[in-house]
């Protein structure tokens, strides 16, 4: 059982309770050198790791992991040369092929924004010409601010600090960060 009543952060050991886990801040090296030092899966991402692991530590079973939708393997790649009539096969990855022919199509301002990275994910059997109709369709849409995902603590973070200071440097919010992630949760 952790004896952590003063407040500072504990190292992250096989002597913290779920509860103490919790508490804190956790970089996901930190959590997965405790899972595998405990012999625990390391998968599912940051957030599925930290319940895996709080559990574990208060001696309950790991919670069952939610039902999603099933991701097709990666199976045969576009190869270069690829065309607007090439076809996204299932399980097509953002690849450097794809970058090319975007960046030949679209411009020099084409990035991978999650409105491509699901699109190509998605699409299986539609055509690169058809992607690059959504690049387009999507443009006034991926303009708009989006909140960033929880899974991306730092960047919210940083995101939500630079908003209260517009004129605030670099420094000053990765030092905010670093007194902000040694604090405890609650």
């Amino acid at each position: 059982m952790s004896t952590n009543i003063a407040g500072s952060r504990p190292a992250p050991t096989t002597a913290l309770t779920g509860a103490e886990l919790l508490r804190w801040y956790w970089t996901l090296v930190e959590l997965t050198t405790l899972a595998r030092k405990m012999g625990l899966p390391v998968g599912g991402g940051k957030a599925a790791l930290t319940v895996r692991l709080a559990a574990a530590l208060d001696g309950l079973p790991a919670p069952a992991a939610p039902a999603g939708p099933a991701r097709p393997r990666a199976g045969r790649q576009l190869a270069a040369p690829v065309t607007g009539a090439s076809v996204i096969p299932p399980g097509q990855r953002c690849s450097q092929v794809l970058r090319e022919y975007f960046v030949r199509e679209i411009g020099p301002g084409f990035h991978f924004d999650a409105f491509m990275r699901d699109y190509v994910a998605r699409h299986a059997g539609h055509t690169l010409a058809e992607a690059v109709a959504h690049w387009h369709a999507t443009r006034a849409e991926a303009a708009e601010p989006r909140e960033v995902g929880a899974q991306f603590e730092f960047n919210r973070f940083l995101r939500a600090w630079h908003a209260r200071h517009p004129d605030g440097a670099r420094s000053e919010a990765l030092a905010a960060w670093r007194a902000h992630r040694a604090r405890p949760r609650d």
